[in-house]
């Protein structure tokens, strides 16, 4: 599949570029259901990430699963105070009950169910979840459920990626990049994670794109 993304990509000079100056782009998915993702999710929004893992580490250990994420059930029967200490907010806590309601009720499906919906049915029926807007459903599409055609077209990093390997002065309009993601279909997900890495490039002065 990379094989086939990176020479379809590589039609482009710019990105051909980019790729052959990066590590190759990685999308292998994390073998987690889409309600773990959904609540990982909403515990790394706007948060660094050694803080949000901490958060969940807490969390984790609150219930009697050795390591195992805690199932939907068990957290809607916890007390919410306690999960609070574990340094969730009340609006973050609010938004995983609700997660978890939407798991035990089908709306968030267990892998096998969603791998028969398509994105865009992925999108709409997750983002009726209390704090689960298009981009945190995009990330479990790449990450989770390894999508290869998913452009995040307002992540900041993938808009900056695009600015900086194509030296413009400001970053394209989510539906801008949209228009111009099309040419890089059935294949999107690989740009994105290419655009990511131009981002972070980006970050460091006097390095190149590799990572």
């Amino acid at each position: 599949m990379s094989l086939l993304a990176h020479r379809h990509l590589s039609r482009d000079p710019v990105f051909a570029a980019l790729i052959a100056c990066s590590a190759r782009a990685d999308l292998k998915p994390k073998p987690r259901s889409p309600y773990e993702a959904l609540v990982r999710s909403i515990a790394h929004q706007q948060l660094h990430g050694r803080a949000a893992e901490s958060i969940l580490a807490r969390f984790v250990a609150l219930f009697d699963g050795i390591g195992e994420f805690p199932a939907p059930g068990a957290v809607l029967a916890m007390d919410p105070a306690r999960i609070r200490g574990c340094g969730f907010s009340a609006s973050k806590i609010l938004a995983i009950q609700d997660i978890c309601a939407k798991t035990l009720d089908g709306t968030v499906p267990d892998r096998r169910a969603a791998s028969r919906l398509s994105d865009a049915a992925l999108i709409e029926r997750l983002t009726t979840i209390r704090g689960v807007g298009r981009w945190t459903v995009e990330m479990l599409l790449i990450s989770t459920l390894g999508r290869p055609d998913v452009l995040p077209v307002d992540d900041f990093g993938v808009r900056e990626g695009y600015r900086l390997l194509y030296g413009l002065d400001v970053q394209p309009k989510p539906r801008e990049l949209a228009t111009i993601g099309e040419a890089w279909a059935p294949w999107r997900s690989f740009a994105a994670w290419y655009l990511w890495r131009a981002s972070d490039a980006g970050k460091r002065p006097k390095t190149g794109i590799k990572t």
